[in-house]
């Protein structure tokens, strides 16, 4: 994300014109998805300028000066990415502090693999889902792509110069990094198992290295020192068109693709790649229009300031916005955005560019300078110094009130499997978001308001249950109790973290001891998207069953959208099937669910227990 245009490199405004449209792409995604779904594919365009610009200039100064002075090019890198990195880290943890210091302990790692550059592998070791996660989202969850480049920064130095030293032909260096960029996207596409969380494919160095490299290659054979002006007519026309094509394809891509659409994983995430490293060669050439108009001032503005703006837009994004809630405030989203660009200004103007030009030394002198030319006076200086203090320490008292412990950061999945029937008598059951059953705290008797909930034909009778069954993951697993007193006799399978993908084996196991009914429920959906395929073939396998209710899902994740139209979109084509709307017949019901927006306290579990006993149709009697 940073704008490398220290050193004697050629300037070109279009490339900040791209990277402004990248980072906006990936704020509107974490703001809202629906607004941008494939907003994400930002990351990968920011992938492919970095692999062009860093080999640009690698190339330029070796064929320059015949070598490669990796102290300097690394001490330029870390003066570049540190300290606006450390003040985002001081600044978060602050915050954190304050507001809900119990979260710390658990953000220990996410901080230590930030300052190590190795956030994306941390993740991966610790199972952490870039879509799928429950509970308040770790404020540092962007430090991944951002981990990715400084691995790229600290290797691709030494690859290339051993490159150049033993095969300086142009034609072999872009060869072998094209084939390196093919062996990372074989791997993206083998290790893409479609219907199962991609996460590890999408954090991994190994599995998103081909945009570093087609961008390298770019810069092998379209070397921005060496693109004149002076070219035909025809040859910018060429240039526009081409650059006019890619661009179109990369906004395409950003509108209208999904994080769980199988064809990003097996070729997609390479097709943006392409059609950004066309965009890039056009901005490069000094005679292009798109250059020109994408290095507008606005958008050249907002893109010299990207990599501050990518700093701080997720911290702001979670630390200010509502926990467990899917709802969308424009006014919200829109203070965010401010906030994230006010930030990324402060931090450009008084540190990164004077620490890029001056050093920290010089750095320091300007701020000092700075601060004893606004506060002249001694007693103006000791007197903003004391109210800042004052300051922080009212906000310090503010932040001891005791807050409750954060939620994990994922469903656990080592839950042991629950079947039923449930004993009417048995208590409540909640499940939390680390995946353990504990007694859900009602409400009091003497508080309790009474619930009535929508009327089933079968609620109370005597094993009005009987030939039912009920397949589902969490969110099933909290309202057993409450469906066998609706339906009494009702079988009921319940996993924390179950997905879709599992149902298939569950329903064999359950028909092979003659516990699968010929009425079935299925509430799957909760953790994640499945492919199209799977449902069908699940679908498939269950239509000698007389009803299968399809439950739909209320999850405040990207993921809600498409598990919900897939569901509606089956429902309608398969004979034997009923859809229950619980997103629907949830909204404007908050009071329904726990902290985080997915999981129902006891007025809720009552509710939703009605719904499906009423979704279910009584066995037809023999003619």
């Amino acid at each position: 994300m940073p704008s490398p245009i220290e050193g004697k490199g050629r300037y070109m405004p279009g490339i900040d014109g791209l990277r402004a449209l990248a980072v906006l792409a990936v704020i509107a995604y974490h703001l809202h998805p629906g607004w941008a779904p494939g907003g994400l594919l930002g990351v990968g365009i920011f992938f492919v300028l970095s692999g062009y610009l860093i080999t640009d200039l690698i190339i330029a100064e070796w064929r320059r000066e015949g070598r490669l002075n990796l102290k300097s090019f690394w001490l330029r890198r870390f003066r570049r990415l540190l300290p606006a990195m450390l003040v985002l880290l001081s600044a978060v943890a602050a915050w954190i502090w304050l507001v809900d210091r119990s979260r710390l302990a658990a953000l220990q790692g996410d901080f230590l693999a930030a300052l190590a550059y190795v956030s994306n592998w941390w993740l991966v070791y610790r199972e952490v889902s870039y879509f799928e996660s429950f509970g308040p989202p770790s404020p540092l969850g962007h430090f991944w792509s951002l981990a990715v480049e400084e691995q790229f920064y600290l290797l691709w130095p030494l690859l290339l110069a051993l490159g150049l030293r033993l095969q300086p032909r142009r034609g072999w260096l872009a060869g072998a990094m094209l084939l390196g960029a093919s062996a990372s996207a074989a791997a993206m596409a083998l290790l893409y198992e479609p219907g199962s969380d991609p996460s590890r494919i999408y954090y991994g160095t190994d599995t998103r290295a081909f945009g570093l490299l087609i961008g390298a290659a770019l810069a092998v054979v379209w070397p921005s020192g060496k693109l004149s002006s002076g070219t035909s007519v025809r040859v910018r026309r060429i240039v526009d068109l081409a650059g006019t094509a890619g661009l179109l394809v990369v906004l395409l891509m950003i509108g209208l693709s999904r994080q769980y659409d199988a064809f990003l994983y097996q070729g997609g995430f390479v097709l943006l790649s392409l059609a950004a490293a066309v965009t890039v060669a056009a901005l490069a050439h000094p005679s292009g229009h798109l250059g020109r108009i994408l290095g507008c001032r606005p958008l050249r503005w907002l893109g010299v300031r990207s990599y501050g703006i990518y700093l701080w837009h997720y911290p702001v994004i979670v630390l200010t916005g509502p926990a467990g809630s899917d709802d969308t405030s424009l006014a919200r989203a829109a203070l965010q955005l401010a906030a994230t660009i006010g930030f990324a200004a402060i931090s450009w103007t008084f540190m990164e560019e004077p620490i890029r030009r001056g050093g920290m030394k010089a750095w320091g002198t300007q701020l000092l300078g700075w601060y004893r030319k606004r506060l002249p006076k001694p007693g103006m200086r000791w007197g903003v110094l004391s109210a800042l203090l004052i300051l922080f320490f009212c906000v310090s008292c503010i932040g001891e009130n005791p807050q409750p412990p954060a939620a994990k950061n994922a469903l656990a999945k080592e839950s042991e499997e629950v079947v039923t029937p449930v004993p009417a008598h048995q208590p409540e059951q909640a499940t939390d978001e680390a995946g353990t059953v504990t007694e859900a705290p009602g409400p009091k008797a003497d508080e309790a308001a009474e619930i009535v909930p929508p009327a089933s034909p079968e609620a109370g009778s005597e094993e009005a249950g009987a030939g039912i069954t009920a397949i589902g993951d969490s969110v099933l697993l909290g309202t057993a109790a409450q469906l066998e007193k609706l339906l009494p006799g009702i079988t009921v399978d319940g996993k924390v973290g179950r997905q879709l993908s599992q149902a298939q084996e569950v329903a064999e196991r359950l028909r092979s001891k003659g516990k699968l009914g010929s009425r079935i429920i299925l509430e799957l959906g909760t953790n994640g998207a499945f492919a199209k395929k799977q449902l069908e073939s699940l679908l498939h396998s269950l239509a000698d069953a007389e009803q299968i209710v399809l439950v739909n899902t209320r999850v405040p994740r990207p993921w809600e959208g498409t598990v919900n139209d897939m569901l509606k979109e089956a429902s309608g084509r398969f004979a034997n099937t009923t859809l229950v709307d619980w997103h629907a017949a949830s909204a404007g019901k908050a009071s329904f669910f726990a902290a985080d927006g997915v999981h129902l306290n006891a007025e809720g579990s009552e509710y939703y227990a009605s719904l499906l006993a009423k979704a279910v149709r009584k066995p037809r009697l023999p003619q």
